[in-house]
Formats: structure tokens, sequence, C-alpha cells
């Protein structure tokens, strides 16, 4: 805490007795003094005995006990008790001119607190909220001051008055000596008021010294050696006691008291000195008066430094977790109605007002992040539950509303999500006052409880859960604390009895959860904004989740059914009205739980709140305009606009997870499931969440546990055929994973469904999608034997198959050519229908490739005629320059002309000047020449018989045409090399150059044509005499 280690400061207590004043009587306070006026402390001489006067104090509390008749505690120690919690000591002694020691004694006894629970709460997190990993035992004060009281470390041990002292000895750590800390607490009315501690540490709670001291006197209250205030003690000497008294104290700590002694003595013997102005004394151990606050002691200014340090942090190193366990340490001030709730919550509230990055975010128009405002919000819901206090006063609220005003009126105070107004929001009355008035639904504003800033539902419903859970409020020292830490106990709820303002029936379960179910079901606009959307999915799943812990009994699902009818029939005011704004904050999660609530108790009910919130209007391209005769109905004062729904897909992910829910539900139910798949294809709008639909419905019907549901399997597969036809025109990433199982599922019906999408293909798949995946999956062995087919059923799907194949062939022979082929061969009308398709469409249609792909399947097939045709209607649509001497056609050029070759001299010779015509590249035009040359054309027949033939000369056609074609390609390419030749590949251009030579001498004459052009090379190119020189050198 705060100024450990040094003194406390003064008391404003005054103590007068004889012999301070002239107008002073024995045993009576002094009179206005113009200071805060101090407890008379009287000494022991009395005419009243101590029974009298401790009846005299409980007759006027009203406090004399009744019906206790074994081992009655005595009238005194009742009395104390009770004057030590309610009354200042300063009023006891006002109120009785004499009071007995053994009276005093009792009341002093008593004004020190009672319970630990108080301690605890002042020396730790709250333990609800604690983390044990981010916060480990033995850092825990209270855990080390209980700790320390049981390895009895806590000694010399003084009550004077209402002050205790003590001494706590730290033991001795490996790296730390034993050190003993003084401890010194004040109290007053059970409260602790002020502590302090010589160890010297910082921080927002009390540290274990003080926990440690506190605890044995709440432990070992009969071990303290009790004393009555020092000004009584004093009272009793006589002037030669008193100035012993006194040099003594002055001897034994001279060196800190004498020049404040002296000081002292020179103004008493001073007559016009201030202090002689004033009666009586002040004394620290004389307890409190009665203008003195009554609250535990609190050190402000940690908790400023605290929240600074946590805010400046940034969100990093867990600082928003820390901030939130001072929220909850609030919380649970308020909870057990301690004023420091509010004091320690405006402190938290001035310290966010001075975050600097607040005026930064405004600056820069940036808006702060969402943990940041989430805090924030955190923020307001407290302050409302301060202002909302049934306990205050009216003063007191006074009061908050100009501390809120004030802050409101700052530049940098973040606007509420919501709020665009330049009125603050009147907090107390921040819930509508019909929110419990059933029927009374009428819309007055736009927004809605769940969701809002400050709360209101969730609030109350806290609330009223609070009033009725069946929990262990006790405190039973450490070894409850231990058992509560960092778990939750679990809760269990029941019904109180009613009290006096509670119809018959009600109670205060029943009442929260009425008030959930009506908040959740209110018709709300969507707010605009990212944050402000997110919170309210985010708090309509805190408030469901909170309602899943109760455990529904016979009343409750009572109420379940009344609301649920009621937000069916509300009208304007229910999210599950028959009509409502197209922008309305869909019910489906809520639909869901009030769905999986009702279903074991009234199916009905169940699915026609389920169907009813469905819908999601903000999707669709109209929506109905309502009943405008109303005059409160939402759509006659909204404006329509297109909405900026940034949370749209977790909304569109609850309205699947609602719509799979019931689909689970009704499994084997026909009606039903008929209905739901009514309702989503009607609803929903994205082919993602259908499809995921689609694949939960197929795994419910094909549980191994069970026969498959054929009509839950029909479902999947009419969902399955929607997905196909929103998909058809647009991109899917997994559109054929999509197509996939569709086959799939259609197979588990059987060979009808399978018929069926081949027979209507053209509505469901693109053509390439249509052969390569359905078709042939559907014509594939594990189909067959899948479905057990008979050679009647074999021969309809593949008929279907078949007719499929060409008519994707007829729309894109392209794509699906090739498959049609592959599927037609064994009927040969529709083979060679394909066939005819793809020659009709190869002079247009077709790619090389495509051709060239064609081709080879017909020479694997045994129609090397027709590959050979298909070879040269793709030759014609090829084109190779001079530098594509790596292109991908090579080895199909290669392949169709070796194809040629084999096939004899007429048909290599009407492929050449194709070849001529199509490739100007000449290492593969030598290539082919040199292929050419090898073999006589036709060599290798049917059954690979040899023909013995002459090879082709290349002094006549068609080889010749090919071999000038080959060295004019060489001359062009070389001349397009040496235009932009860099040094460093002149080693490569010699090695064209002999690759050349090679084609050259080939011909007849073709060392004169290779001579003249390494000639023309030397004159055209002599400026490059490097690489001409390397020519000289290799070909002279």
């Amino acid at each position: 805490m705060a100024e450990r280690g040094q003194l406390p400061p003064p008391t404003k207590r005054l103590c007068c007795r004889p012999g301070y004043g002239s107008g002073c009587r024995p045993g009576q306070r002094v009179g206005s003094t113009g200071l805060s006026g101090g407890a008379l402390c009287a000494g022991s001489g009395s005419s009243f005995s101590s029974s009298t006067a401790a009846a005299a104090a409980a007759a006027a509390l009203g406090l004399l006990p009744l019906g206790k008749t074994q081992s009655p505690e005595s009238l005194l120690d009742i009395a104390a008790r009770k004057v030590a919690e309610k009354w200042p000591f300063q009023r006891v002694e006002e109120r009785f001119e004499r009071i007995p020691e053994p009276v005093q004694r009792r009341i002093v006894y008593w004004s020190f607190p009672r319970s630990e629970k108080e301690i605890c709460m002042y020396s730790s997190f709250n333990p609800g909220a604690e983390d044990p990993a981010a916060a480990p035992g033995n850092r825990l004060p209270f855990r080390r001051g209980i700790a320390l009281l049981d390895g009895g470390c806590v000694d010399n041990v003084l009550q004077v008055g209402f002050h205790l002292s003590g001494t706590v000895t730290e033991p001795a750590m490996q790296s730390e000596p034993e050190t003993v800390c003084n401890v010194a607490i004040s109290f007053d009315r059970c409260k602790i008021t002020s502590v302090t501690c010589s160890c010297g540490s910082k921080d927002i709670f009390y540290c274990a010294h003080v926990v440690a001291l506190s605890l044995y006197r709440i432990r070992k209250p009969d071990w303290v050696k009790l004393h009555l205030p020092i000004s009584e003690t004093l009272f009793q000497m006589n002037r030669d006691q008193l100035q012993k008294f006194v040099q003594y104290l002055i001897t034994v700590h001279h060196t800190e008291v004498l020049p404040t002694a002296q000081k002292l003595a020179d103004e008493i013997l001073s007559q016009n000195s201030e202090i002689n102005q004033v009666h009586g004394a002040p004394d620290p151990t004389a307890g409190a008066s009665i203008d003195d606050e009554n609250c535990w002691h609190l050190d402000e200014e940690q908790v400023q430094e605290q929240v600074k340090l946590f805010l400046s942090q940034g969100g990093y190193h867990g600082s928003g977790k820390q901030l939130n366990l001072l929220f909850a340490k609030v919380r649970e001030m308020l909870k057990m109605r301690d004023s420091n709730g509010a004091r320690m919550l405006t402190l938290i509230t001035e310290q966010f007002m001075a975050d600097p990055r607040l005026s930064l975010w405004r600056q820069q128009g940036t808006s702060m992040t969402d943990k940041y405002r989430q805090l924030w919000d955190e923020l307001g819901a407290l302050w409302m539950c301060i202002v909302l206090n049934p306990h205050c006063k009216l003063e007191q609220k006074a009061g908050w509303l100009k501390q809120l005003k004030k802050w409101n009126n700052v530049d940098v105070c973040p606007w509420e999500d919501g709020n665009h107004g330049n009125e603050l929001p009147n907090l107390t009355n921040a819930l509508p006052q019909e929110l419990l008035h059933k029927g009374v639904t009428s819309i007055t504003n736009l927004e809605g409880w769940v969701g809002h800033p400050l709360d209101p539902i969730g609030t109350l419903f806290s609330s009223l859960m609070e009033a009725c859970r069946v929990n262990d409020e006790g405190f039973h020292g450490f070894s409850d604390f231990m058992g509560n830490m960092g778990q939750c106990k679990s809760l269990e709820y029941q019904h109180p009895p009613a009290h006096k303002f509670l119809e018959e029936g009600e109670s205060y379960l029943t009442l929260a959860v009425e008030v959930a179910l009506i908040g959740l079901g209110q018709q709300r606009l969507m707010p605009d904004g990212l944050y402000a959307q997110e919170k309210v999915c985010r708090n309509e799943e805190q408030l469901i989740s909170k309602l899943q812990e109760i455990e529904l009994d016979d009343t409750l699902v009572k109420i379940f059914r009344e609301q649920a009818v009621f937000l069916l029939e509300a009208g304007p005011y229910s999210g599950l009205g028959e009509v409502i704004h197209r922008e309305s904050v869909p019910m489906h999660t809520f639909a869901k739980y009030l769905f999986t609530s009702l279903l074991p108790h009234d199916a009905e009910l169940a699915y026609k709140t389920a169907l009813r919130a469905m819908r999601l209007l903000v999707l669709e391209s109209t929506a109905p305009l309502g009943d405008m005769s109303r005059p409160h109905h939402i759509a006659s004062v909204v404006p329509n606009r297109y909405p900026r729904w940034f949370t749209l897909s977790h909304i569109e992910s609850q309205q699947c997870e609602l719509a799979s829910t019931m689909l689970t539900a009704a499994k084997g139910d026909v009606r039903r499931l008929e209905t739901v798949l009514e309702s989503i294809q009607k609803n929903i709008h994205s082919s993602s969440h259908i499809f995921k639909l689609a694949q939960d419905a197929f795994k419910i019907a094909t549980l191994m546990d069970s026969l498959p549901d054929i009509t839950l399997l029909k479902v999947s597969l009419e969902l399955g055929l929607q997905v196909m036809r929103m998909t058809l025109s647009t991109l899917n990433w997994r559109r054929r994973e999509m197509v996939r199982w569709l086959v799939t599922c259609a197979t588990e019906i059987g060979v009808y469904a399978l018929d069926s999408i081949m027979q209507n293909w053209f509505t469901l798949f693109t053509p390439t999608e249509a052969t390569s995946i359905v078709a042939t999956t559907v014509m594939s062995n594990s189909t067959i034997v899948r479905l057990h087919l008979d050679c009647h059923q074999q021969e309809k799907l593949a008929s279907s198959a078949r007719t499929l194949a060409l008519q994707c062939a007829m729309k894109d022979p392209q794509n699906c050519a090739l498959s049609a082929l592959t599927l037609c061969e064994k009927d040969h009308i529709a083979f060679e229908t394909a066939y005819q398709i793809v020659l009709d469409a190869a002079t247009t249609g077709m790619s090389y490739s495509q051709l060239f792909t064609i081709a080879r399947y017909m020479e694997h097939r045994g129609y090397p005629m027709r590959a050979y045709k298909l070879a040269t209607l793709a030759m014609t649509h090829l084109n190779l320059s001079y530098n594509q001497d790596t292109h991908p056609a090579i080895n199909d050029v290669l392949w169709a002309c070796a194809l040629s070759h084999s096939l004899g001299k007429n048909e290599l010779a009407a492929i050449i000047p194709l070849v001529v015509k199509s490739v100007k590249c000449a290492t593969v035009l030598s290539d082919i020449l040199r292929r050419c040359t090898l073999t006589t054309p036709g060599m290798v027949g049917l059954h690979g018989r040899r023909n013995s033939g002459k090879l082709m000369s290349l002094d006549k056609a068609p080889l010749r045409q090919l071999l000038d074609a080959t060295i004019g390609a060489y001359i062009n390419t070389t001349h397009s090399r040496l235009t932009h030749i860099s040094p460093r590949h002149y080693s490569e251009f010699i090695e064209f150059l002999s690759k050349a030579r090679e084609t050259f001498l080939m011909a007849h004459d073709g060392h004169i044509q290779f001579t003249q052009f390494i000639d023309n090379l030397k004159q055209i190119y002599k400026g490059k005499k490097k690489l001409m020189m390397l020519v000289r050198e290799r070909f002279g």
C-alpha cells in the first residue's frame, strides 16, 4: 500500500480531558472549535455500571436479543458488537456522559473486522477471475499472508484503541536474508481504514504482512493484548507520571522525535500559538469522528499508477487481462456493497480518459483497437451498475451524473456505437420500464437491448440470476479460498420463494430467463460499423451461453413455450414476427437455442420457431414492405439502403447451423424433412453453406449403426443439385469437390439418381465435368460393383453416358472429344459419331495440342490412318519459330513424322510440306531430316515385319524440299543470332555452326554452300573480330 514504512498521518480526532481548558468538564467533548472535533475519551471513574450503559446502548439501537436460551451471549457483547459495526466512537462518547472502561474495551474489541472475506478481497484479485498460471500461489498476498501466519511469523501484536501493530518476520530465502517488517493498521466500524508496512512494496492490494497481522487479529483475538486509546491511559496519569512518560519516550526515540518534541514544547509554552487555541489533542488510537467516511483503505495512487502502466503497454504483456481483473475487482466490491467500488472505478476512468492514445487516434482519424474498445465497454457497463444501484443516495447519483457529463464533454472521450447525439444518455433510464410488462412491446427506438453499449439485458439477467444462485456464500478461511482459486464452481439455480412484489408462480429465476428471451427475441436493426456488429453477435452468444447453464424444469419450459408463442405473434416488436425489416438482426443463433430447448417438449412449436427464423432478408432482392398501417412498424421509420454487414459470413454460418440442427432432428420424419428442405432452398443463398448442409445430411443419413435413411439421402441430393445449379456459371474453388460428392451421393441412392443427373447434365455440369468426372465415374467398375448392377442396368447407364458424351462433345469438342471417344469405344455407331465430331471441329475449334492428343489416342486404339489424319490437321494449326527449340509440341511433330514415315512414302510426302510450312526451327528440321534418312518409309508395317526397300534420296522430293528448308532455317537462324549476340555466347554459336555444317554436307554441293556461307559471315560481320577469329579457327 502507499506510504508503507512511513508513520500514518495525524488523525482528525481530538480528545480533551480536564485541564485542557476551563470550559471542558470531565468526560465531555469540547464545543465548536473550528476543527473537525474529536472523541472524548473518559477515564475509569463512572457512576454507571457496565450493564446499565450496555443496556442503554442496546435499547437505543433496538438490538435486544430474543429467543436465546442456551449459552446466551452477554448483553454487553451484543450491544458492543452492534455499536462497533454502526457507530463512530465519537457518537458513542457524545451520546453518553460516562462510558465505563469495560464497555469501551468491548467496543474497541469488536471494532476490528471479523470476516476474512474482505481481507481476501483487498489482498488479491477476484478468486473467480484469477488465473493460477498467471499468478502462482506464492505471489498472491493473501496466500503469502496465510503462510506467514501459519509459520508463526507474526509477533509483538498490540492493539491500542483502534490501532493494531505488530511485527511480521519474512523468512530468509536463498538470495535474501531474513527481514522483520513493522506493520500498523487503523480500523473503524469493522473496516480497515489505513495500513502501513515497512516492507516498502507498492501495489494496489494489501501486502502479505498486513494480511498476516489482520488474520492474526481475526483468528486469535484473545491472544492480542488490548489497551484503551492512549488518551485514556494518559488521563489516568498524574503530572509526574506524565513528565516521566514524555521524557522516557524522547529518550528512547530521541534521534527521531526530539526536534518535533522541542517544537511542540515551544508552541505549548507560547500563549498565542495555534496549538493553544484548540481544546484537546489528537489521538490516532481514539477511533473515528462522526464526519469521517467509513470505508476500507484503498491506495488511490497505486490504482492510478497501475492502470496507467497497463494502458501504456497497449495490450501487450497481458495488460488487457490485468485491466479486466481490475474490472472484476470493481464488480466484486459492488457485489459486497463496498463504496470503494465506485471510488476505484472513478480512478480507473480518469486514467482511461488521460490515455494519450485517445488524442493520437483522434488526430489520425483512426479507430481504437477492438480489445481497447471492449475495455471501454466494460467501463460503461460498470458505471451503469453503479448509477442503477437501488441502494445509492440521490446526492450520490447527482454527483456521478455530474462527473459523467464532465468526462463526456472532453473532446477525446470516445463515442458509444450507435449513439451519435450530443446529449449524454440518461444511464438511469437505460432499461425500458416495460421490459417485464408482458404484452407492452411497442418499438420506441431503433437500438437493440442485446449488443447495446450498456448491456441492459445481460446486466439485468445476471442480477436476477445472482439472486437465485445456490452457492456457498460462507468464507471459511484459506481452505475454501484455495479450493475456489482458478476454477469455477458448478452452479445450481433454484426458484426462491416469491416475494411480495412478484406474481404468484414467478421467481427470480423465471424472471431472469424471461428477460433473456425477451431481449434475444427483440427486433433490432443491425448497427453500423464492424465492432458494433461483432458486439451484437458476441453479446447474443454470451447470453445464450449463460442460459445453457440452466437446467430446464417444467416451470421454465412453460416460460419457453409462452415466450416462443409470444415472439411468433408479437408483430413489429419481435424478430420472429411474421413481418420484419430487411435489416433486422437475424434470429438464427437464438432460434437454434430455442429449437433445441423446445424440441423434447413441443416439437411443433420448436420447428415453427426455427423455420420462421431461417429468413435472411438482407440478401433478398426484394424484401416485403410489411403492414405500413401500424404506427410503430420499424419498416416505416428506417430508410431502405444498401447495408454494410461486416459480420454477414458469421450470420450465414449461424443460419447454416440452424438448418443443420433441424435436419438432424428431422431424420426419419418425411414431412419435417420436406419442410426444412423447402426452407433451406428458399432462405440460404450461399452455395458453400448449402453444400455443407448437403454433406451433413448425407453423413446423418448414412451412419454406420443404422440403415441409410432414403428420405434424408434424397434431401442431401436435392441440396447438392441446388449447389450445382448455383455454381454452374460462377467460379468456385470447391466446384470439382462438389461434383465428385454429388456423384457419390447419387450412387448411394441408386441407378435412377445416376441416370437422372446424366440426363439433366446441362443444368448441373459443364461439358468437361459431365464427361471427365460424372460419366467416367458412373461407368467405372467400382460403381458397377457398388450397386450390384445387372447387364440391363449397366447398358442403361452406358447408353445415358454415351448420349451425354456426344452432347458434350458437340458443345465443347476442345475439352470433351477425347472423353467422348473413350466413353463410346464399345459402341461402334457412337464412336464413329464422336470421331466425326472431332473432324468437324478440327478445322476451326480445336488446337494442335488437342488434336495431337486425340491422334495419339487413335493410334493407341489401332486406328493409325485416323491418327495420321488428325496429325496432319494438327500440323496446320502449328507454328514453330526459329528460336523455339524447346517448344512442347516438338515431340508431337517428331511423332507425327515418324507415324507418316511408318505408313509409307505417300503419307510422308504429304506431311513434309506441312512440316516445312509450320516449323522454322533449324534443329527440329534437321532432326526430322536425319530420322527420315535412316530407314525406308513404310519399312515397319503391321505385325512389326520389315519391308525391304531403298532409302529415300535427298536429291528428290519430298526430302529435297525438307533439306532445303533445313539449310534455309540454319542460315536465317544464324543471321538472327548474330544480330544481338554477346561474347559469352560465342562458343555456343560455334557449336551451332558445326551442326549447320553437318546438315549442309548432306547435300551433294553442301561443302561449297557452307564455304560460301562462312565467307559471307566473315564479310558481313567483320566488325565482330573476336567471333570471326573463332570462326576462322574452326571453319577456315
